[in-house]
């Protein structure tokens, strides 16, 4: 029941974070004339802020000593720091660029990058529809790259720094407040540092547009925390292919953002492109599905095994004795 339980809330802590990363797009416009090195910089000094601010109103401290002393752990929440840093960085210039539905097929193929990781980092193997999958994701940046003139390379950083992210996530196994907590602390010197270098020059745009617009500067760490919160929440409670499936939530939104809000162009070869992940993602999404389904009959069947060996093996109970008429002894055996 608890298992269930962890499970079911770290569904509700995934779709929360997918769904605020997914219309996030209609923020970042706001912070301009602000570029984003500045954003970004903004982005994690504010984060840390947060998120010790939430500690302390939690109390919760006791994560820090066992962390400093596990020399492995601190090495991956730097890698992660690091990598998330490259992502944030990318998807706000990205979105103040006008290339929203370049960003969200970063996250529509970040699943078949995250399967291509298995395989080459950690040995998977794969089944047939999951190889097809790949192989069709892979024939959609070849096809988006003709019509592009390029690789999208806005895309293809975004995927693939966020399934490092997602990796390295389940492998510290620290609680989603902690984890954010750990890797702002990394990035908050280097990002002070150059606000102040901003500052002294002049070149700052915090205070120089207005209360409001310094107001929703600060308002990056909100907007970041929360659902990079639920994110490390949801990577410890369900399992990875899970997260795989809610992730799509947030490039749907980003695409019809980018769309219908902001009225991006959709050339035909680009829209072939992206047929072609769709489609790889809806067989990746099938393949799944049937798996679960099969290992679940499995279970049962290997449970009801289970059962009938465990009956069979059970001593059979005594035969009752025989009734004897009132008043008469029983006869001795023969």
């Amino acid at each position: 029941m608890k298992a269930d339980n962890e499970q079911r809330m770290g569904l509700l802590y995934g779709m929360g974070a997918y769904g605020m990363w997914g219309l996030v797009p209609l923020f970042w416009p706001l912070l301009k004339p602000a570029d984003a090195v500045e954003i970004l910089a903004h982005r994690m000094v504010w984060s840390l802020a947060v998120v010790g601010i939430a500690l302390l109103a939690l109390r919760r401290w006791g994560w820090l000593r066992p962390l400093l002393r596990d020399r492995r752990r601190l090495g991956l929440i730097a890698v992660a720091a690091t990598v998330i840093t490259v992502n944030w960085g990318v998807y706000i210039w990205a979105v103040n660029a006008g290339q929203v539905v370049a960003a969200s097929l970063g996250y529509f193929i970040n699943p078949l990058v995250t399967i291509a990781m298995g395989v080459l980092l950690l040995k998977e193997r794969l089944r047939p529809a999951q190889w097809t999958a790949v192989g069709i994701g892979f024939a959609a940046v070849l096809v988006l790259t003709v019509g592009y003139g390029r690789p999208p390379w806005i895309s293809l950083v975004l995927a693939f720094t966020f399934a490092v992210y997602g990796l390295i996530k389940k492998k510290t196994n620290i609680g989603g407040l902690e984890s954010l907590a750990a890797e702002t602390a990394v990035q908050f010197l280097p990002a002070l540092a150059y606000l102040l270098w901003l500052g002294s020059r002049g070149a700052a745009d915090f205070g120089a547009h207005g209360a409001g617009h310094a107001a929703l500067l600060a308002a990056t760490g909100i907007v970041t925390a929360v659902p990079l919160i639920c994110f490390g929440a949801a990577a410890i409670r369900v399992p990875l292919s899970t997260l795989g499936l809610l992730q799509y939530l947030a490039p749907v939104f980003q695409f019809l953002l980018g769309v219908l809000y902001f009225h991006e162009a959709m050339p035909a070869e680009r829209w072939a492109g992206f047929s072609l992940v769709w489609l790889a993602l809806t067989i990746l999404t099938w393949d799944a599905l049937r798996n679960a389904r099969r290992v679940r009959a499995e279970a049962a069947r290997l449970a009801a095994e289970a059962r009938a060996a465990a009956a069979a093996d059970s001593p059979p109970e005594a035969p009752a004795a025989p009734e004897t008429a009132p008043g008469r002894r029983p006869e001795p055996a023969a």
